[in-house]
Order: C-alpha cells, then structure tokens, then sequence
C-alpha cells in the first residue's frame, strides 16, 4: 500500500515536468484513517510547493496524517516558506520521504527538523526511482553542471547530412514530435555557430498543445552569429544566449545585444574542457538543470571526449545516403583502436513510425583531446 502511495506522489510530480526548473519535481499525498484527503505538486518555481499544494486540499484533516513526499520537505526560506514549517503546524503525525534533498540548503535538515519537532519520519521508499525522476535536479546540484543529453538522427548508415548539408528531413513526423517533447521538458538547447550558419534552425518547441520553448545557447567563440537568423529574431519567445571569445567585435556584440541576445565572454585556458566546463557552470549558477545538445559532429564529439554527456537520444531512419563527404553523427575524437571506443549502456529502443529510438547512458571515458568549438 506505502509503495502505490508513493508512486502515486511521483506520478503527480511528472505533471509538472519541463515546469519547476530550478526547483525540482515534487509530489504529496496526505493520507488520514487510510483515505487519501490531500494531493498536491508543485506546478513551477515560485509558485507553492507540493505539501503547501497537499495541505491546503486536505485542511484540518491533515491533523494527524501521514504525508507521502518523493523528496525531502525543504527547510529553507527561498520565494516560497519552509514545507517542514508548513507540515508541523498542520500536525501530521508521520512523514514518508523517498529521497533526501541534494540542495545543500536542504540536505537532511528538513528531515531533522520534522523529527525534532516530534513528527515521525522515514526515508527512502521507492529511492531510485525518485532519483531517476529528478535527475536533472541532482546532477545540478552534486556537480553544478547540467544533466546534458546529446541528440541526433542519422540514416541506417551513419550520416546526418548528404554532402551538400542537407538534412531536412531524416527521421518522419513522429520521430521530430518526439523532439519537440524533449524540447518542451529540457531547459536549455545548445549547438554550435556551424549548424546555425547551415540550418538556420528556430531551436524552439513546436508541438500542436503548445510548449515551453527551452533557452537557446550558441557557442560561437568569433561572434559570427547573423542579427537575421531566426535564434535572433525568435528571441522573443525565449532567452538566446552566445558563448564568445573575449576579445570580439564591438560593434557586432552591441548590435546582438540591442536585439536582445545575451553575449557570455567564455572564461578559460582556451582547452576544450576547461572552457566547456566554465560554460556549463555558468548555466548550472544560472538555473538551468538540463541541457539537449543538439550540435554538429565537431560539438557532439568535444562533448562526448570531455565527459559532459549523460544521455544519448540516436534516431535512426531506415534510409541509405553514402558517400565519404556526406556529414556523420560525431566528428574526431582521437580514437584510433576500437578498445578506446566510448561504451554506451542501451537503456530502452523505442519504433516512431518508421525510425528507432535508441537511448543511452554514456559511460565516462578518459580521452581528452583539444577540439575547437
């Protein structure tokens, strides 16, 4: 019974998914004498959280209750008041909680101040999958870099592009629908200055129920971004920011500017990885829990060889280009013996019409060579 309650909270929780960001995703159940009186998740940052949500359904019947939390009750002030203040003063008798908080601001004390204020608590039901749940929020918070996802369709024989670029479109509709959900739950969407100078891609979601449109990022280390490219001139509909070098135009920074893109001048030793990881970190201070990287082959292998991806999206249509000009998945990446290869763990395959999903964990390899992005 305690486990269906508990899968119950975190179905709750995937409601507001693509929403909390850089909160994490919560749900709460309230039960009473056996009888669920109370049901709550937090729908988007700022806004109440999921026990608040929970306490104000079941109101005096929360009075010796057992509350059902996918995460840690929070003990901090941030836009919204502590949720373990909020449990106390309701007097529920017990609080079940999968997973402790990661947020340092949290992490345990909540628990602690349930427990001191005489309100019974046990943790870890149903811990992993509260953990897979809010993996975005975790990486960000052990690591402060995003979880970053690397995403790419090719044809059954490797290429993403025939020799003249083109590459619209390799998968079907349902595949790209597919995308444009991902597109909807992430936080941010990066490529590189190469795919916007080929492509000219909006970079934003595009379903039928609408969406939230992530924030664009362009790494373009010479500011050679057009002020007429649709990341700009979409701008409006969402954040685009531009990783640059230190030292580029003047005039072109103002002018991006003045359209209302924000120009970040990168911080580094000018190695791949070090520059790489400032500007993750940068995103991660910024509040961005997730990042789909949706690059060429020169970005996805920098990001691959340095270590940044933790999960792969490959599509892969039932289509043949060929030819030894035609664009492949990923660029150079040093490998020159197949043991070197970067081991991938296949965590589901998923048919969308006539493509295939593939999806992945990438397991951390060691080869660091110096790509330029």
């Amino acid at each position: 019974m305690e486990e269906q309650l508990m899968k119950r909270t975190i179905k709750l929780a995937v409601k507001a998914k693509g929403r909390t960001s850089p909160n994490p995703l919560v749900g709460a159940i309230i039960v009473n004498n056996g009888k669920i009186v109370g049901e709550g998740y937090h729908k988007k940052a700022g806004t109440p959280h999921a026990e608040v949500n929970a306490l104000k359904e079941a109101g005096t019947k929360a009075k010796g209750s057992t509350v059902y939390v996918n995460l840690e009750p929070c003990s901090h002030f941030g836009k919204t008041s502590p949720c373990a203040d909020a449990l106390i003063k309701a007097g529920v008798k017990k609080v079940v909680v999968a997973m402790v908080d990661p947020n340092p601001k949290v992490a345990g004390r909540g628990i602690e101040k349930l427990r001191a204020n005489g309100v019974e608590v046990e943790v870890g039901l149903l811990e992993a999958e509260a953990k897979a749940l809010n993996k975005y929020f975790i990486k960000r918070q052990v690591t402060n870099i995003p979880y970053i996802i690397y995403k790419t369709a090719m044809t059954l024989d490797g290429k993403i592009a025939t020799e003249t670029g083109d590459s619209k479109w390799v998968t079907g509709s349902e595949a790209r629908h597919r995308v444009h959900q991902l597109r909807d739950e992430v936080d941010g969407i990066l490529v590189g200055i190469n795919t916007v100078l080929q492509d000219d891609p909006q970079l934003n979601t595009r379903l039928p129920e609408g969406g939230e449109n992530p924030v664009k990022i362009i790494l373009d280390s010479y500011l050679k971004l057009p002020i007429n490219s649709k990341v700009v001139t979409l701008n409006s509909k969402s954040d685009t920011i531009v990783f640059c070098n230190r030292e580029v135009s003047k005039v072109k920074l103002k002018e991006l500017t003045d359209a209302g893109v924000k120009a970040v001048p990168v911080s580094g030793s000018g190695e791949v990885k070090s520059e790489l990881d400032w500007v993750l970190k940068w995103l991660a201070n910024h509040g961005l829990n997730s990042i789909l990287v949706e690059g060429g082959a020169t970005i996805a292998a920098s990001f691959v060889t340095e270590g940044f991806v933790d999960e792969i999206w490959w599509f892969i249509a039932p289509k043949l280009v060929g030819g030894s000009k035609a664009f492949s998945p990923i660029g150079d990446m040093g490998i020159t013996k197949m043991e070197q290869a970067v081991p991938v763990e296949v965590v589901s395959t998923e048919v969308l019409g006539k493509d295939i999903l593939i999806k992945g964990n990438i397991k951390r390899g060691e080869n660091k060579p110096c790509l330029q992005v």
